[in-house]
């Protein structure tokens, strides 16, 4: 599903990543850990070709880093779906219109987008916070909408960055669950976190980003 080949990336010709290999597997959760800095983002955003690698080759979904057209990236990224640390939800829309708002886009029925958007509220169990606005909720709350969107699209990729950063522990245990759950559906999960203590006991692959290159951690 995801294939890194010998992948690099400098910034200002300084190594982020290098000669990462990589590959996860449909299905699969795998944690990505390391220090504020190591480079956890720019590896997510290679997997949804928002970046491309300096050297080595990146598969997704078998597009090819080197030869896929510009035009085409979209339709790869409806098959992703992405959780930020900071939410990025629209205070003057409601819970359900955040949710519902790539479905509209999409062009998808009005009957299928309000199945879809409960279902997927559901999934965060959030059903009952639907009609709230999203200033009103909590952290943990703003961010399961966050997954909640995510999610509404079936997407067969899940890319998290840094979900829990700024959340309780409490709310952390909670955004577990739900990529627990998600990862049990059959959908790829890759979360990205500074937090190894949190992925440990989550099952699944660790693997750990050091001096620009990875490695896998034993998990318990």
């Amino acid at each position: 599903m995801i294939l890194f080949d010998k992948v690099s990336v400098f910034f200002d010709h300084v190594p982020v990543l290098l000669d990462v290999d990589l590959h996860i597997k449909p299905g699969e959760f795998v944690a990505i850990v390391g220090e504020s800095g190591v480079g956890k983002t720019t590896l997510l955003r290679l997997m949804y070709f928002d970046l491309f690698p300096d050297r080595g080759t990146v598969i997704v979904h078998s597009k090819n880093s080197t030869e896929v057209k510009k035009r085409e990236i979209p339709r790869i990224r409806k098959k992703i779906g992405v959780v930020f640390q900071d939410y990025k939800l629209l205070e003057d829309r409601n819970v359900f219109e955040n949710v519902a708002l790539s479905l509209e886009i999409e062009g998808t029925g009005k009957s299928e987008i309000g199945k879809r958007v409960l279902r997927a509220l559901a999934d965060v169990g959030l059903s009952h916070k639907r009609n709230d606005m999203t200033f009103e909720l909590s952290g943990g709350e703003q961010q399961r909408v966050a997954f909640a969107r995510a999610i509404v699209r079936d997407p067969q990729i899940i890319l998290a960055d840094e979900p829990t950063g700024n959340l309780d522990r409490t709310a952390e245990q909670d955004i577990v669950r739900i990529l627990q759950t998600i990862s049990s559906r059959g959908t790829a999960v890759v979360l990205a976190t500074h937090n190894l203590d949190l992925v440990r006991d989550m099952g699944g692959r660790i693997i750990q980003i050091r001096d620009g290159k990875v490695s896998e951690i034993k998990n318990k």
